[in-house]
């Protein structure tokens, strides 16, 4: 699993993070998709020029406040000469999602209007007609005088040439810089590493963090209606036909105010066209100043139109930018909501476009859900009795449908049943009114009565009402699952993934999760664990070992009435099996001795790979707990399969813990790509068939030989990575034998899908399979899985299972 707020990554892309400064993007390398320049002006101060001083004006592209501090601006001659160097600004602060971020340079004698508040302030002396400026990760003076030079440095986060400078990126520096020209970034804030594509020249606008321009305060705002409506900004395509246009007095009554996060206000037009695919609703973002406006105000909005995509893969939102707002009248009746429901959402999901983008492709809202609510973006809609299937979250979000029986589970939620059939009554609900949060509420309860709010979209699941009024939680009375206990003649054996568990965890997590090994599991015979952590955590020290996070855990388990547990685990290398740094995440097995015993041979370790090695009828480990080939590359920065050879009343039983690679970077659900691009699967297709080839081995040494490979193995039962895993029917998952409604162990943006597996070779013939339901359903949970548990029968014993 990898971190993405709190769980694992599934469907969705990149996690949105505040970047550090040790970590940032090479100018030509890679183009930034946060931080970037977005306009340069040498000629303040000059003859002839308005402006009094030279300025560069940053932007965040990015979806998360972009930290500034110990960056600096730094600028460089058009043509250097062996004497030149580079000139530095020091930057402090941070630079809001969207917004802008301006540093003064040196001011001349000549202009009249000075430049708003700077945010920092240095004293380079710019040149109106050609120069360089780069954002440099750290204050040092960069050395490289060339593009390409330049372009191998690593520090440089964005960087630009204008006039005809030497350094620039791409094909060439941007033309028409001038005592009276800026270069600037279009509105869109997009970076394709060509200076010349993506800035031109024109009228300086400098914009500071609190979105003041020019002058020290904000520009008059409109006084009359100007010719464009929201109808013509959104048009009939995710992309406005007016992206990066200027627009004047744009009428529209404010349906929603939202003051933290990503600031600005709705607005919709009370003249709607007739045109199904074009919203009449639109986002006007305020950066950092606080909106000065109140839902039910008459107002008239200029400035300019901007596709922001809030993450990697997503889709964009259309706003305005840098508006200056006019407010004609106060109190006045919001335009009525659209009511999503079941007839009212279309059954398809999205057109595709072959992995391409869906951007340009004409809306057709009657067919596609994702059509009808981009039509709808920005719009006041409505819903009603919707059904919970993801419940509130630590960020005050609730998943619901708007489809009450679109792939029901059997405790209420909605399934992810294959990549083919989407949900697409599921929208996420958020509320705009701090004193009214969404309610607790866990799968299956009712959001009863009318929720009525803003359709938003944002990385993170998509589209989602942005709450005005919300509907009241019925309870359903959903309850934790407890398994039966194993009989005498039963080995009962689970996985659970513990999400991140280590030895400086409240006591709160360790109790809790001990609960769910004691009771809700009924005290297994084995306990597969996947993310325990090291003793530290993610202190990134050089500790590896888990002895003190294990025996909190067990003492735990034993004051929760379970048993004794023993443990084995092998320790991995610091820092070379993925998940959280330093937190050196491993699969550990727990026993019951009093049950069963494990057979320890000596050899296994953090390199050596584990064998099958022939023993007269049957089959044993080289090592005892071994590793499955942790050389391959299958396994470079992953979890390595953990091995044991286990005894069950004289028999032996080999289990295989397993976690696999994390979903991170594939392109999400109800991003611009369609059908999206399941990048990570790859890794997990080659770490399924080392587990494949391993248990093979287990069955040519021993056809009769009984395997159980479980753990988070974060993919789905119809993945291609469950196909390698099975080849050659070595292996068998459990959880197709289960009713389709109950196929699942983890849920995210409301859907109910199946990350966690437990799989047995042919030579387990007599088993009884249980997913219990502890934890994903719930808004109150220890872990964001729920563990399984397969009882066998031992071998000469009567009973049945699935």
């Amino acid at each position: 699993m990898q971190i993405y707020r709190s769980g694992s990554v599934l469907l969705t892309g990149a996690v949105a993070v505040t970047l550090a400064v040790t970590a940032l993007p090479a100018a030509q390398a890679a183009p930034s998709a946060t931080a970037v320049i977005s306009e340069v002006y040498g000629g303040g101060g000059n003859s002839g020029a308005t402006l009094t001083r030279d300025f560069v004006e940053l932007a965040n592209a990015g979806s998360a406040p972009f930290e500034v501090g110990g960056l600096s601006v730094q600028y460089l001659p058009g043509s250097p000469s062996a004497g030149s160097q580079w000139q530095v600004s020091e930057l402090t602060g941070s630079i809001a999602p969207g917004g802008r971020y301006l540093v003064a340079q040196a001011a001349g004698t000549g202009g009249t209007v000075a430049l708003p508040t700077a945010d920092a302030t240095g004293t380079v002396a710019m040149a109106a007609g050609s120069g360089t400026v780069a954002l440099v990760s750290g204050t040092a003076p960069l050395t490289c005088k060339s593009a390409a030079d330049c372009a191998a440095d690593t520090r440089i986060v964005d960087l630009v040439g204008y006039g005809s400078a030497v350094v620039r990126e791409g094909s060439g520096p941007v033309p028409g810089a001038s005592a009276t020209a800026s270069v600037a970034r279009a509105a869109s804030l997009a970076d394709t590493d060509d200076n010349a594509a993506d800035l031109t020249a024109g009228a300086p606008t400098p914009v500071n963090t609190k979105g003041e321009t020019s002058g020290g305060g904000q520009e008059p705002g409109p006084t009359e209606p100007g010719d464009v409506r929201i109808h013509d900004i959104q048009g009939t395509t995710r992309l406005s036909p007016l992206d990066g246009s200027t627009v004047d007095g744009v009428p529209g009554v404010v349906t929603g105010v939202r003051a933290g996060g990503s600031r600005g206000f709705w607005i919709q037009d009370t003249a709607p066209d007739d045109d199904p695919r074009t919203s009449e609703g639109l986002f006007v973002y305020t950066g950092s100043a606080a909106p000065a406006v109140r839902v039910g105000d008459a107002v008239l909005v200029s400035g300019k139109v901007a596709e922001y995509y809030p993450g990697t893969g997503t889709q964009s939102i259309t706003q305005i930018t840098a508006p200056r707002t006019t407010v004609l009248s106060s109190g006045n009746a919001l335009p009525a909501p659209v009511v999503l429901d079941a007839r009212s959402v279309p059954g398809r999901y999205v057109p595709s476009a072959d992995g391409g983008a869906i951007d340009a492709l004409p809306l057709n809202p009657k067919r596609y859900a994702l059509d009808l609510y981009e039509a709808l973006e920005g719009s006041r809609v409505r819903i009603a009795d919707t059904r919970v299937t993801g419940a509130t979250t630590a960020y005050d979000e609730i998943w619901v449908t708007v489809k009450p029986k679109e792939n029901p589970t059997r405790r209420g939620g909605t399934l992810y049943a294959s990549y083919q059939d989407q949900n697409t009554g599921r929208l996420k609900v958020m509320s705009l009114d701090p004193a009214q949060p969404v309610p607790t509420a866990n799968v299956g309860d009712v959001l009863k009565g009318r929720t009525t709010g803003v359709l938003d979209y944002a990385s993170y699941g998509g589209y989602n009402v942005q709450a005005t009024e919300l509907g009241t939680v019925v309870d359903k009375k959903l309850r934790r699952e407890v398994t039966r206990k194993q009989k005498k003649d039963e080995l009962a054996v689970a996985t659970y993934n513990v999400e991140n568990l280590d030895a400086g965890d409240d006591q709160a997590k360790f109790d809790t999760l001990a609960e769910g090994v004691a009771v809700n599991l009924s005290s297994p015979d084995i306990v597969s664990l996947e993310e325990i952590q090291d003793d530290n955590g993610a202190v990134n020290d050089g500790t590896v070992g888990s002895e003190a996070t294990l025996k909190r855990f067990t003492d735990a388990i034993v004051a929760q009435g379970g048993p004794r547990y023993a443990w084995r685990y092998i320790a991995p290398e610091n820092n070379k099996d993925g998940g959280e740094p330093g937190g050196n995440i491993r699969n550990v097995f727990l026993y019951n001795p009093q049950r069963v015993s494990f057979t320890d041979r000596p050899g296994g370790d953090a390199t050596t790979a584990v064998e099958a090695v022939k023993a007269g009828q049957g089959v044993r480990l080289s090592a005892s707990p071994g590793r499955i080939n942790p050389a391959s590359a299958a396994w470079a920065d992953s979890r390595k399969p953990l091995v044991g050879e286990f005894v069950f009343r004289g028999k032996p039983v080999f289990v295989i813990g397993n976690h696999f690679a994390s979903k991170g970077g594939d392109q999400p659900l109800h991003g611009r790509y369609q059908e999206p691009t399941r990048s990570s699967e790859t890794k997990r297709i080659q770490q399924a068939a080392e587990v494949n080839t391993f248990v093979a081995s287990l069955l040519k040494a021993d056809r009769s030989a009984r395997v159980v490979a479980l753990g988070d193995f974060n993919d789905f039962e119809f993945s291609p990575t469950m196909k390698a895993l099975t080849r050659g029917k070595a292996l068998k998952p459990l959880i197709t034998t289960l009713p389709a409604s109950e196929r699942y162990s983890y849920v995210f943006d409301g859907n109910a899908q199946t990350l966690d597996h437990i799989l047995t070779s042919p030579g387990i013939r007599r088993l009884d399979y249980d997913v219990v339901h502890i934890n994903a359903e719930f808004a109150d949970q220890a872990s964001d899985h729920d563990p399984q548990v397969v009882r066998i029968k031992a071998e000469g014993s009567h009973g049945h299972g699935h």
